[in-house]
């Protein structure tokens, strides 16, 4: 009995409150018609039928817009001016870098364009104001949450070193990082104040991009096959390459090398990076990558799982799985609560997986067409690209606290282990169940969604990529920062190497993540920044030629590549950073041995 409350009773509250919920929202779930009047999360203007809204032109269609547009006109310096492919645009001079907010990479995704993949962004006439920073994309408020979203959102951020002149083209273009953020495929900013772009520009020497890209149901909503008819999914994939094919397009005149292109990103950023190494039509538009906690065995949906969640969804809001009109008349605060409730009917006891990722990318068969575990296994994937790769060392914190916010019993943890491993559930348990010894077995299923999600498939795909010819280096982030709080995007962690604990060492956005790095932790961050950014330079972490000034000075323990002839060493990343085996390959070694991965 104690089993069954721990399980149903909490999902039965949780229908319950979101069936309130729903009935509180009827009001939202309101339907325009005809087809002329479409909600921007703020306000409402005139379309015609079919066309495309030039936000560029009435960017006060929106409250959001209008906000950004009183922020515009406050006073501010004098900043570098471009001139792109599709106009001219002012930025903003800092005391590290230049900085180029808001660029817009495509047209918005409103009207008859939500639910399409990215279109090329108009042209502007005058010089367009890139001096602050526009809405994120349509989310549910996260803490911290976003201070304006919008369903007008593809925008760009760029950060430029002081030293480039606008005015005559540069003799040794620099490489070019794109950030894709995290955040499950439902939350986060290219925005947020923890990806600040202006230390590794700065310190590396290197052109930052961070990208934003359409979440939910906005960015992945299925309701069909026929893209002139229904809602197809991965289009927030879609706006990522759009993202990329405009870097390539412009990068040029901000000193950065189109042909020296690395994209990383962490979580379901990393999980977009592993997408793009799969996709042909990527290739030509980066040169390397970097993954960064990849919840490599968190199978991407199927066909026929996102057609039912987008039945769940249409019926949720109302409308037609089949009428594509009710779906784009929705508001966009319609469509996010339909998208909340829709996700909570996914909770499955017996599939628990699910319920850390309802949102995203879904096996399509054209753009799509395996699992990256797969991928990656058989070579299916652009393994001429060097590739950085690493976990760290207590990703599954976040995850199994996040959804347990009370002590698992030893029975528990049978009945939830086996809802996810089924008939080698046996081994697992007598593989960990003598290592914890506590009342509370939170700990113990953190270790193996650690392993089983993040560090062991990991290290298979770096294995095997790595046996057929690719060049990768592996990392673990391994730094317990004691007594202090650090927020990865999604949640807090206390006293734990959670998921993407590296990230706020990577900005040096220590403050933002509510703790401050000690001198010893500065020095954590300098190799971390200093090995991200000569990957970029020249394809290998440690190279001395591709150095920075900044990293010749701090010069971080040289990181080997990731091969069998190296006795497979993985960087370290602690406040002593060092080359080693991992301590944790017997543990590998049994999960690869179960081949359920």
């Amino acid at each position: 009995m104690k089993v069954y409350d721990h399980i149903f009773l909490p999902i039965f509250v949780l229908g319950f409150i979101l069936f309130c919920a729903g009935t509180t929202f009827n009001e939202e779930l309101n339907r325009e018609k005809p087809f002329r009047h479409i909600s921007t999360g703020g306000g409402v203007i005139d379309v015609p039928d079919g066309s495309k809204m030039d936000l560029r032109e009435k960017r006060a269609a929106s409250v959001d817009a209008w906000d950004f547009e009183c922020h515009a006109h406050a006073p501010k310096t004098e900043g570098p001016k471009v001139q792109t492919s599709y106009g001219a645009m002012q930025g903003l001079i800092t005391d590290m870098v230049y900085i180029f907010y808001g660029i817009p990479y495509a047209d918005p995704p409103v009207g008859a364009l939500r639910w399409k993949p990215p279109s090329t962004v108009t042209s502007w006439k005058g010089v367009y104001d890139a001096t602050f920073p526009r809405a994120a994309c349509m989310q549910s408020c996260v803490d911290p949450c976003a201070t304006k979203v919008s369903e007008d959102c593809l925008y760009l951020n760029i950060f430029v070193p002081l030293n480039v002149n606008f005015s005559t083209p540069p003799s040794e273009p620099m490489p070019v990082m794109v950030w894709i953020h995290g955040g499950d495929f439902v939350a986060g900013s290219a925005s947020n104040t923890l990806y600040d772009g202006r230390f590794i520009s700065n310190f590396t020497h290197t052109v930052v991009v961070s990208v934003e890209y359409r979440l939910g149901a906005f960015g992945f909503l299925v309701s069909g096959k026929d893209p002139k008819t229904a809602a197809v999914g991965n289009f927030g994939i879609l706006d990522q390459q759009a993202a990329l094919l405009w870097v390539q397009q412009n990068i040029a005149v901000f000193g950065g090398d189109p042909n020296k292109v690395t994209i990383f990103g962490e979580s379901a950023g990393a999980q977009s990076v592993s997408l793009h190494l799969m996709l042909q039509n990527s290739q030509p538009l980066f040169q390397q990558a970097v993954i960064q906690s990849l919840p490599f065995t968190m199978p991407l949906k199927s066909r026929h799982e996102a057609l039912w969640l987008g039945k769940e969804f249409a019926k949720v809001a109302n409308c037609s799985i089949n009428d594509i009109a009710c779906l784009l008349c929705l508001s966009p605060q319609a469509v996010l609560t339909a998208q909340m409730i829709a996700g909570s009917n996914m909770v499955n006891p017996f599939h628990l997986l699910e319920m850390f990722q309802t949102w995203g990318p879904f096996i399509d068969g054209v753009l799509i067409k395996e699992q990256p575990i797969t991928a990656f296994q058989r070579g299916d994937w652009q393994k001429e690209k060097p590739l950085l790769l690493g976990t760290t060392s207590e990703e599954g914190v976040v995850f199994i606290y996040g959804v347990f916010n009370y002590h698992v019993s030893q029975v528990e943890s049978v009945f939830y282990t086996t809802a996810i491993f089924k008939q080698h559930t046996l081994k697992i348990l007598q593989k960990y169940m003598p290592l914890y010894k506590d009342t509370d077995l939170r700990v113990m299923m953190s270790q193996i969604v650690t392993d089983y999600m993040f560090l062991c498939p990991s290290r298979k795909s770096a294995r095997d990529s790595a046996q057929m010819g690719s060049a990768v280096w592996m990392y673990v982030f391994d730094h317990v920062i004691s007594d202090h709080r650090v927020w990865d995007g999604l949640a807090f962690c206390f006293e734990h190497v959670c998921h993407s604990a590296e990230v706020p060492f990577l900005f040096d956005s220590g403050p933002v993540a509510n703790f401050t790095l000690s001198p010893a932790e500065e020095l954590l961050a300098g190799s971390i920044l200093c090995y991200w950014g000569t990957f970029a330079h020249g394809g290998d972490p440690t190279s001395p030629v591709a150095q920075s000034a900044f990293c010749q000075r701090q010069s971080p323990p040289p990181w080997p590549q990731y091969t069998d002839a190296n006795n497979w060493l993985v960087m370290n990343l602690t406040l002593s950073s060092h080359a080693q085996t991992s301590s944790r390959d017997h543990i590998c070694d049994f999960w690869d041995k179960l081949h359920i991965y």
